[in-house]
């Protein structure tokens, strides 16, 4: 893979990451669209798939149900995010996304320096710290 094509693929993970990082945890004022609407379509992203690993048969069929269902009806979003502050999950994916972002900074760590490194360098830092 070429060094620009490690950038971008680090960047593009550590995007997708943090992007359902807040899908779970930013309120709906903030991201403008309904909350944990990833779950609600079915998708089951990093942070999920730690807790899935990590939790009780109950909590799992908990996660499951709303996966099964497409919405909230009878289990609350509270719930599910209780979870997965328990097994440090969301804190497993933000994690994960700077560390991809590290990469995506190492892979143009020999570019020359100038603008076009500086705003390439900025870009990760910009994704991971992004709350919408």
């Amino acid at each position: 893979m070429s060094i620009l094509g490690e950038y971008g693929r680090n960047l593009g993970l550590a995007f997708q990451i943090v992007d359902d990082v807040l899908d779970l945890t930013a309120s709906e004022d903030v991201l403008g669209k309904p909350v944990a609407s990833d779950l609600r379509e079915g998708k089951v992203t990093m942070a999920i798939i730690h807790a899935l690993d990590r939790c009780t048969p109950a909590e799992r069929k908990l996660i499951e149900t709303v996966l099964d269902e497409r919405c909230f009806a009878t289990v609350i979003h509270g719930d599910v995010r209780a979870i997965l502050e328990q097994y440090g999950s969301v804190d497993y994916a933000v994690a994960s996304a700077n560390e991809h972002a590290e990469q995506a900074r190492r892979a143009i760590s020999h570019f020359p320096d100038g603008e076009i490194k500086r705003a390439l360098l900025w870009i990760p830092e910009f994704v991971v710290g992004r709350e919408k």
